[in-house]
């Protein structure tokens, strides 16, 4: 996400404030165009998983619930920058939506269209493009949903890269929770796992994501998961699964990833469990 001195920067930012107040905080950010995390491209993991891994999420069709009729999925990318991953989607059929609690990081969202559009056209002619679209609001509240073309409750695809990665541990379990009832009862959850190896007692953001905080924070969404004094998430806590619980149906290394998560990032896919695999 960032270097060493931005990182620091970074967390002095945000030290001691509320998390009410970090969407004011992230837009203070944009404004200045301190933007440490942006790589000016989409992470080289997702494009493999779009080109390659279609045996795990499906196409970018569905037959929609109601009519019977087949659609474009929907796809989601909550904390989505200046929105490369969007676009990125949009090419590949799907029709992508960027969440940003920061005004001014949409109108770079608008920017990034303007200037890179082109080079994201449709990956295959049978295909085509699907539609993007960036909308501005909080993730935890409902009323961006208004924005979603459509909108019947859920997204068909989810994908989280540095999301969670700038939210604080204490609002895990309600990420967790917002996640598993966003998406699609048929829907795929993506997580590139990052930054995997940092301490835990470093802070953030971005704060310390372990593969361990994914598993035990979607498999008891809503729960307060214990951590140990140094900040590390346990997993011997004896909490059972509930009923809004993901499975984690594949984890592996990616071969492709930005240069600062190489040989420390995984991929994640979740779903519901009741999802015909």
């Amino acid at each position: 996400m960032a270097e060493p001195d931005a990182r620091e920067r970074l967390r002095q930012h945000f030290l001691e404030s509320s998390f009410e107040s970090h969407p004011e905080k992230w837009d203070a950010l944009w404004q200045t165009n301190f933007l440490p995390w942006d790589r000016g491209a989409p992470n080289p993991a997702l494009v493999d998983i779009l080109s390659d891994r279609q045996d795990l999420i499906g196409e970018p069709f569905i037959a929609d619930a109601k009519t019977g009729t087949k659609r474009r999925k929907r796809a989601f990318v909550p904390g989505c920058g200046k929105g490369y991953d969007v676009l990125l989607l949009a090419s590949h059929g799907y029709d992508a939506y960027g969440l940003e609690a920061s005004k001014a990081a949409i109108e770079a969202c608008k920017e990034t269209v303007e200037q890179h559009a082109d080079d994201y056209p449709a990956k295959t002619p049978e295909v085509g493009s699907g539609s993007y679209k960036f909308v501005f609001g909080n993730f935890f509240e409902k009323e961006w949903e208004s924005q979603v073309d459509g909108w019947d409750g859920s997204f068909d695809l989810i994908y989280d890269y540095t999301f969670l990665s700038a939210l604080p541990p204490s609002s895990r379990p309600e990420w967790a929770a917002r996640m598993s009832d966003l998406l699609a009862p048929s829907g795929y959850l993506i997580c590139l796992e990052f930054p995997t190896y940092k301490p835990p007692s470093t802070g953030g953001p971005p704060w310390a994501l372990p593969p361990a905080v994914y598993e035990q924070h979607l498999s008891h969404p809503g729960e307060k998961v214990p951590y140990d004094a140094e900040g590390n998430i346990k997993a011997d806590h004896g909490i059972k699964p509930n009923s809004r619980n993901l499975q984690r149906i594949a984890h592996w290394m990616p071969e492709r990833t930005h240069d600062i998560g190489k040989g420390t990032d995984w991929v994640s896919i979740w779903r519901h469990p009741s999802s015909k695999l």
